[in-house]
């Protein structure tokens, strides 16, 4: 087992998947870890929301799984993988829990219980629980506007203190909150931040890092952000930052990941746009800016060996 502790640092990229006339589309999934791989990417998150999990089968993540960790041994490094997992019943997310223990991953990424909005005492021992049966270490995800619920930050301390609990995908939307966590967060407790237009700010404020749909596009400059920081650079990450942030809305004007699979599809690095039901490709109109911004930043097209 890795230390999934030490590994939770720097830009991770939460893994789209794509589909080819409804099915887990191989070919391009190989090539987008071949291209992502290569680059400054410190981890990668899959299934998670920009991956559309919730519309994956358990066969289709064990396939997914399976095929990222083998594109991924050929690399010249380590790329960890975490796993999302979602679930508004704690004993069926035993099962999930149980099901992938022996997949090639290295830790959870996983959701408060969704819809039915429990107490904070609810999602101590809801969190608790899981920590307590996962064969891998667990990432909580504080994502109150897709939830329903916020984790307040005494229950993620007292969390923090769990050995297999080793960090968190920080999506409160509260800068106050967040700056809150990592001032009285123990030592060695990881805090990412999700929200790609807050990417700058949190890392000024101490984050270890991001989880940011956004650095699909643009990645280098994404990473140079972060690598600049840790070199007391503000004044180039800064300048750097006002150089992508603008992306970070147009990515999410509407329901992601369909504006960045339009993007990658766009470049070639993917084969279709396509996403599953409920979601849908993006508007004719959102497509022309899109496609304005390719052009506007020269984007090439993109094809991994």
């Amino acid at each position: 087992m890795t230390d999934l502790r030490n590994l939770l640092r720097g830009l991770w990229l939460p893994l789209v998947t794509p589909f080819q006339n409804g099915e887990l589309d191989e070919a391009s999934l190989r090539r987008l870890v071949r291209h992502y791989a290569s680059g400054p990417v410190d981890g990668l998150i899959l299934a998670a929301t920009s991956g559309e999990g919730m519309s994956l089968t358990m066969a289709e993540l064990e396939r997914l799984v399976s095929l990222v960790r083998a594109e991924l041994s050929n690399g010249k490094r380590y790329v960890p993988i975490c796993l999302g997992l979602s679930g508004a019943a704690t004993h069926r997310m035993f099962d999930a829990l149980d099901e992938t223990a022996a997949w090639p991953i290295d830790g959870y990424l996983i959701a408060s219980p969704y819809y039915v909005r429990p107490s904070q005492r609810g999602l101590l021992a809801h969190f608790t629980a899981l920590a307590g049966h996962a064969s891998w270490p667990i990432v909580m995800y504080n994502i109150p506007y897709r939830t329903g619920v916020l984790i307040d930050n005494d229950t993620l301390l007292r969390l923090a203190e769990h050995p297999n609990i080793v960090g968190m995908k920080d999506c409160c939307a509260d800068r106050e909150q967040s700056i809150d966590l990592l001032r009285r967060r123990p030592a060695g407790f990881r805090v990412l931040t999700g929200e790609d237009a807050q990417y700058h700010n949190a890392l000024v404020d101490g984050a270890d890092g991001a989880i940011l749909l956004s650095a699909h596009i643009e990645t280098e400059a994404f990473a140079a952000v972060r690598t600049m920081l840790w070199e007391d650079n503000q004044e180039a990450a800064s300048a750097q930052w006002r150089a992508v942030a603008e992306l970070t809305s147009l990515l999410f004007t509407e329901p992601s990941p369909a504006p960045a699979k339009y993007w990658l599809a766009k470049s070639g690095l993917i084969d279709s746009a396509e996403v599953r039901l409920p979601m849908v490709e993006v508007s004719a109109e959102l497509a022309a800016r899109l496609d304005a911004e390719m052009a506007r930043r020269s984007v090439p097209p993109i094809r991994a060996a």
